[in-house]
């Protein structure tokens, strides 16, 4: 069984693999730091499952994703990340992810996610998929302001709703601080609001992020 884990922290990254290893049997993990490496290590040598972060330097995670179904259309792909925002499962959902666990689960939450997704099932962080069953009952709350922006806008947006500093979504995103200020003036365009403060309130009642959430 050859799994595929990608993130962009080495440190991380090499403490799930080895918990991955410690607890399945016969598993080779291989790993990838950004996208770009990811395409490649999967047209090198195909994975059985990709475990894949969001925030990655570069090409995001999310289209990342859709250029490996592009290639290989039964690849299956579980997503990893620190954002339990449900516009975000959606879209990880959207863009061919077989199932979306965040990093604050137990290890025991990520060895059932990787034996579910191998077997070909869907898996969703079981909070997140009682999230995702109560929203779709409203489907009126999805605000269609948030329906024109691209993976990276909307990544952007998740950070600056939540109140993080520039120079830390910067980082993150391997961009530059004036790269961020450029996206937040993008943003206040095309989502028609005049300030951060604003945009922080769009995020809350779009439900992208919950309430008292954010510092900004």
């Amino acid at each position: 069984m050859k799994i595929l884990l990608v993130d962009d922290h080495a440190v991380v990254r090499q403490g799930y693999a080895s918990l991955l290893r410690a607890l399945l049997e016969d598993v080779q993990v291989s790993e990838a730091g950004d996208g770009e490496q990811a395409l490649l290590r999967v047209q090198e040598d195909i994975p059985h499952l990709v475990i894949m972060d969001i925030g990655l330097p570069g090409i995001s995670g999310l289209e990342t994703a859709r250029r490996m179904r592009l290639r290989l259309p039964q690849l299956r792909i579980l997503f990893f990340s620190m954002h339990d925002e449900l516009p975000l499962v959606r879209q990880a959902l959207d863009a061919g992810g077989i199932g979306y666990i965040t990093k604050s689960s137990p290890p025991q939450v990520l060895v059932e996610a990787v034996k579910r997704t191998l077997a070909g099932h869907a898996y969703i962080e079981q909070p997140l998929a009682t999230h995702l069953a109560c929203n779709q009952l409203h489907p009126g709350s999805t605000d269609p302001r948030l329906q024109g922006m691209t993976q990276r806008e909307f990544e952007v947006f998740v950070m600056l709703a939540k109140g993080m500093p520039s120079r830390v979504i910067a980082e993150k995103l391997c961009i530059s601080g004036k790269t961020v200020s450029n996206y937040l003036t993008l943003l206040k365009s095309k989502l028609q609001v005049s300030s951060q403060v604003e945009l922080v309130h769009l995020a809350i009642d779009t439900g992208v992020i919950r309430g008292g959430m954010a510092s900004a």
